[in-house]
């Protein structure tokens, strides 16, 4: 009996070791088939058919980055200042309607920035209804008697992106706050300290990882944005890109612009992983108390509700509400059998790679918390850069080496079977999930990460000591403790696939289109009373979704039901 006890924690320790390099090897791999239409584009940069570059550089290229650099700084501090103080008010102050808010507060995340793009367009252009009321009103006949201010440009393109993607830093920056211990904050009032002094000094300062994160999100997420800037006549890097590509008809010059958008997004991901580098916070508690509920008077009161009104106001209600005016006056010609194909191809991708991303996010980012290799976090990281390539670009990544093994598969068997295979994988809609994969990874991985870190590593050698392997750790210890985290990144993955629009126009099949293609082809053309059903059924897809995701995120701290 003594010689078996003694074995069993030694075969334990052989079979956890065995199964942690399972974790790696499986990890090393899916990086590597995730980075695939990356490695693809840097090929095509590098030995372009035709080489444009010295032509980019002494053009177009300077202009293309400062745009850009002007773009997403303009969002980042939009993103910043509406996200936090939103956050703030609805998570540490009372005041009316912040039940309300703190769900509603989300809704513009449902939204597609190039939707909201047209339909303040439509609004506020010459002919529309404001400036068209403010005529009548003031007796004005051209437009040379008063100024307007043009909303194509770049205060507007920032604007329009500011209002749909704000919900990044709101979401995450509100997960924070909920989860900070009372005590530091009391402490600070114990010490004299105003709730605004503890917010700038002990709140905010706790809440920075996840505020830096979200706001990287938010400014990738500008990076990649075509409709919008397209449409504002802002030329970006990503705008540099169709305009190589499609105008001139150099694929390789578009991968060589993109080559410098990744630069753009390795220096995000570097500076949101520095903001967190040796800052974990562990709690040492199982008590948890009722977060603090300032009452707000007066103006503050007042000025709370204005500044959390606002921006559903603008960024959801007034787009929605257009949108369901001209939907109900356009409804017979729009409510077809072709509508509710494009809902249910919409759907399907989308769950699809929601499912797809959380499993592969959890997979890799477990392995790395296994391995602690810095060879398995790089790898990892590089798996992320994904989400910087613009969906055309990255489509075109996906179809190199699917259409390659497609050929040479096709080949292999006509010259044995003579049978031919045909597209196994490019042009069907394994390579639009593919491409969602790939692009929405780093949003998916980010929740799964954020909610690893908060686990203390006791828990693991706990288990460890109690004898579960890596997986029996991660379904009864991790899993319980992170689905919120998961829930919270695959609803993110689903709404941004179903906004997705062009690796879906270039990726799918042959007389295959979703909601977002359908809406393009005619929102482009400004006919947006003719595609504004299938905006709105976007939207209303991503309006369940983010009320759970903020039930997910007040249920995040613990001992809430007692709070």
């Amino acid at each position: 009996m003594s010689e078996t006890i003694e074995l069993q924690p030694a075969q334990r320790q052989v079979s956890f070791s065995r199964n942690n390099l399972r974790w790696v090897i499986g990890a090393f791999a899916i990086a590597g088939f995730v980075l695939l239409p990356v490695v693809a584009i840097i090929w095509l940069a590098f030995n372009p058919e035709e080489n444009i570059w010295p032509h980019l550089i002494s053009t177009m290229l300077p202009r293309y980055v400062s745009n850009t650099l002007i773009l997403m700084l303009g969002v980042g501090a939009g993103t910043i200042t509406g996200g936090v103080m939103c956050a703030w008010f609805v998570t540490m102050c009372n005041f009316p309607g912040k039940r309300i808010f703190e769900w509603a507060l989300l809704l513009p995340l449902a939204m597609p920035a190039y939707v909201v793009a047209y339909v303040y367009t439509d609004l506020l252009e010459y002919a529309g209804p404001v400036q068209t009321s403010l005529r009548y009103v003031f007796d004005w006949k051209l437009k040379s008697e008063y100024w307007f201010p043009d909303i194509r440009t770049h205060g507007g393109a920032i604007a329009m992106l500011s209002l749909v993607l704000y919900p990044y830093v709101y979401m995450l920056t509100r997960a924070a706050f909920l989860q900070q211990s009372v005590c530091v904050l009391e402490a600070g009032r114990v010490l004299g300290r105003s709730p605004w002094v503890c917010f700038w000094s002990v709140a905010l300062p706790l809440a920075r990882p996840a505020l830096v994160v979200g706001t990287a999100l938010a400014m990738m997420e500008t990076l990649n944005d075509f409709g919008t800037i397209d449409f504002f006549a802002v030329h970006t890097l990503t705008a540099g890109i169709f305009d190589v590509w499609l105008n001139m008809s150099n694929i390789g010059g578009a991968a060589q612009i993109a080559l410098v958008m990744l630069l753009f997004v390795i220096g995000l991901l570097w500076i949101e992983r520095a903001s967190r580098k040796g800052q974990k916070y562990h709690s040492t508690t199982t008590r948890y108390k009722a977060l603090p509920g300032y009452q707000l008077q007066g103006w503050h009161k007042y000025f709370a509700i204005v500044a959390c009104s606002s921006p559903i106001l603008f960024g959801f209600l007034i787009p929605a509400g257009t949108l369901a005016f001209y939907a109900a006056r356009r409804f017979e010609e729009s409510w077809t059998s072709e509508f509710f194909g494009y809902a249910l191809n919409s759907l399907f991708l989308s769950s699809s790679a929601a499912m797809l991303v959380i499993v592969v996010g959890v997979f890799m980012a477990y392995a790395v918390r296994l391995s602690g290799q810095k060879s398995l976090k790089t790898a990892t990281r590089l798996a992320s850069v994904g989400y910087a390539m613009p969906g055309a670009v990255l489509a075109i990544g996906v179809l190199i080496p699917f259409a390659g093994f497609d050929n040479f598969l096709d080949g292999q068997m006509r010259s044995l079977f003579n049978v031919s295979t045909g597209l196994l994988l490019s042009g069907t809609v394994i390579a639009i999930i593919f491409a969602y994969t790939v692009r929405f990874l780093t949003v998916g991985m980010g929740g799964v990460e954020t909610g690893l870190a908060k686990v203390t590593p006791n828990m693991d050698d706990a288990s460890r000591m109690l004898g579960e392997g890596p997986l029996g750790t991660l379904r009864r210890v991790h899993f319980p403790l992170i689905r919120g985290g998961l829930l919270g990144g695959a609803i993110l993955v689903f709404v941004d696939s179903m906004k997705e629009l062009p690796a879906t126009l270039i990726l799918r099949p042959f007389n295959y289109d979703t909601l977002a293609t359908y809406v393009y082809q005619f929102a482009s053309d400004e006919l947006l009373e003719e595609c504004a059903l299938g905006a709105l059924t976007i939207v209303i897809a991503g309006i369940l979704p983010v009320i759970l995701l903020s039930r997910s995120i007040r249920a995040s701290r613990p001992g809430h039901e007692q709070s």
